[in-house]
């Protein structure tokens, strides 16, 4: 299934709160562990215009949620193939 990336302007991202982002850096590291990606800095950092940014370059919540989905694919790719 072919996704369009989130856009940081993207409406959704508000609604998005400190423990949300944490829960999926969570998900990020336990996930990307499977690739051997690793993100050991990667936390919440603050609050820019009501939208949470996630600390590897300061980067806006849809650039952690990309990663993921394209790990979620990833892994599904894989497991399809075994």
């Amino acid at each position: 299934m072919k996704r369009q990336p989130m856009k940081p302007s993207d409406p959704r991202i508000r609604s998005y709160t400190e423990m949300d982002v944490l829960a999926l850096v969570g998900e990020l590291h336990e996930r990307g562990r499977k690739f051997g990606l690793l993100f050991p800095y990667a936390c919440t950092d603050r609050t820019r215009d009501g939208r949470v940014l996630v600390r590897f370059a300061n980067a806006p919540v849809s650039t952690l949620l990309n990663l993921l989905t394209l790990l979620l694919d990833a892994d599904r790719e894989r497991s399809c193939g075994s």
